[in-house]
């Protein structure tokens, strides 16, 4: 197959080329060339502003068997870029997210469940309100002028090496630097993650299958405990971490921002929530999602995050004077 990837060089789609290129397919890389400029030499890169119509003219003329948008958060600019391409791109695979849904009020939500809607569908401004009800008009989008040929692709939690936001790094890299932690709940709650490149991979074999519709994209495939996660960071660290698991009650009292301040945390106390962690994947599953051992993923999260600039990480989470005096304050708790 010949791939155009949207995007392209920033964490999935950094990834999504090595798996098309390691199966053989031709990837063509549109985007405006300001993030990592030098990766894959190897690709024809062509750039461009999809959020103008100039700016997506280099596309004209061209034809590709699928194109991969990694990057579309406002359905005016997704528009853009299906139209331009309705026509002359068998598949397009649009990367979405399952903030798309409504609520989490119920465990289990799968691909039938209602997205959230947005009184005013011109808002382009992309805040924690708006984020999912915009990836919701987005997928319309590209379902409407790709009647036959859309793929919505819903991901949880994406972790992984060159994740930019930290809302999985911390977990491996302060347990790695041991001690005690302060751990969120309770060890027995679940989360669901999805490394980047198990997303990648099988993004690519949906595409290979000529596969269409809509996916939610999240694991893994057995549950995850908070514990079990936590507990395999300092195995494969060979940290002498320690973990005090601190109620959310408590938590929310201190003012320690869930998800990302604290990653992985969302209060149980919403009942909108209830179901974030719960998100049914039998589809994905079915369609062939596999999910390599949590182990691995910490191992090369570790790996990368010891190569990247430190000035640049950490700005979100949980910072060391917080994380102290938050279990200063725990300990010191009336009994």
């Amino acid at each position: 197959m010949h791939l155009l990837i949207i995007g392209g060089t920033i964490f999935l789609g950094r990834h999504l080329v090595p798996a098309a290129l390691k199966r053989g397919h031709t990837v063509t890389l549109f985007n405006r060339g300001q993030h990592n400029p030098d990766l894959f030499p190897e690709v024809e890169k062509l750039h461009g502003d999809r959020k103008t119509e100039e700016g997506l003219a280099v596309l004209d003329d061209r034809r590709f068997d699928a194109v991969i948008d990694t990057c579309g958060y406002v359905p005016r600019v997704v528009r853009l870029s299906a139209e331009r391409l309705a026509g002359r791109v068998k598949t397009y695979c649009f990367i979405s997210s399952i903030s798309v849904y409504a609520n989490f009020r119920t465990p289990g939500i799968d691909e039938s469940a209602p997205v959230g809607t947005l009184e005013d569908t011109t808002v382009e401004e992309v805040t924690g309100e708006s984020y999912g009800p915009l990836k919701a008009l987005c997928e319309h989008a590209v379902s409407t002028l790709f009647p036959e040929g859309a793929l919505n692709i819903r991901p949880g939690l994406i972790v992984g090496p060159d994740d930019p936001s930290d809302r999985f790094t911390y977990w491996p890299h302060r347990i790695a630097r041991g001690g005690e932690v302060l751990a969120p709940d309770n060890p027995n709650r679940n989360t669901q993650i999805i490394d980047v490149r198990d997303l990648a991979g099988w993004t690519i074999h949906l595409l290979e299958q000529g596969t269409t519709g809509v996916y939610n994209a999240t694991g893994p495939q057995q549950p995850l405990s908070y514990g079990a996660l936590f507990d395999t960071c300092r195995t494969v660290s060979g940290s002498d971490a320690r973990f005090t698991w601190v109620d959310e009650a408590f938590l929310q009292q201190e003012g320690v921002q869930p998800w990302m301040e604290l990653p992985l945390w969302v209060p149980t106390s919403d009942p909108d929530t209830l179901g974030f962690d719960a998100i049914n994947i039998t589809k994905a599953i079915a369609a062939g999602l596999t999910f390599r051992p949590i182990a691995e993923t910490i191992q090369d999260t570790l790996t990368w995050d010891a190569t990247r600039p430190q000035e640049d990480a950490w700005k979100h989470t949980l910072s060391p004077d917080k994380e102290r005096t938050v279990l200063e304050h725990w300990h010191a708790r009336p009994s």
